[in-house]
């Protein structure tokens, strides 16, 4: 039996690209806004274009930062992808700007210091040991990027013994940065993998297999 995915539609995304590859992997997509649906579905995933003060603005709009908040509580799958994954930080800054994020990570994404900004095409990522989302993944394998910004350090480690660790990898343009998270029930990912070829549809089955 397929998995049920909501793609998360708050005006910030490249939702139908993320729906066509949900569907090419096996899942039963559908791109709503609607609270009770993103509730129910199996996975929640959370798209992201833009700038980080407008793309809270958007989600809080239709209310994702509940929807987000109240999955994670009941252990409820969400991922996270470019903006979509920043936003789930503490706080981000663009142009001088501070905005507060959801605060599921600790950590503030800033600009990416590089010598060509944005961060624009493909790149490998050195993948956390024994992470399920890249589980059988070549490790030459690249992924697309687009972004001027990210977060550049990681603070949070596991606060109880019967708690792993969360997973962090990471990529590297200018100044290594946070390319995917594994911490529970939340991933993220900075990259698009619904636009990274075959590895980016691996990693979108290794999702859909933890839900």
């Amino acid at each position: 039996m397929s998995k049920s995915v909501v793609v998360l539609d708050y005006g910030f995304g490249n939702v139908r690209s993320a729906e066509r590859a949900l569907a090419h992997a096996g899942a039963d997509v559908e791109i709503t806004a609607d609270f009770d649906r993103a509730m129910r579905a199996d996975g929640l995933l959370v798209p992201g274009v833009g700038a980080f003060e407008a793309c809270m603005a958007g989600l809080k709009g239709v209310r994702g930062d509940w929807i987000v908040g109240r999955r994670l509580a009941g252990g409820r799958p969400v991922l996270g992808i470019c903006v979509g994954m920043q936003i789930l930080f503490a706080r981000g800054i663009e142009h001088g700007v501070e905005t507060e994020g959801l605060e599921e990570w600790p950590g503030t994404v800033g600009p990416l210091k590089a010598p060509v900004v944005p961060h624009m095409g493909w790149n490998t990522v050195e993948a956390a040991e024994d992470s399920r989302l890249f589980a059988g993944v070549d490790e030459d394998a690249r992924f697309y990027f687009v972004h001027s910004y990210a977060v550049h350090s990681w603070d949070l480690e596991s606060q109880s013994e019967r708690m792993s660790s969360p997973k962090v990898s990471w990529t590297t343009h200018g100044e290594p940065f946070v390319a995917a998270v594994e911490n529970g029930p939340l991933w993220a990912t900075q990259f698009h993998p619904e636009k990274s070829g075959e590895a980016g549809a691996l990693l979108l089955a290794n999702w859909l297999d933890t839900l």
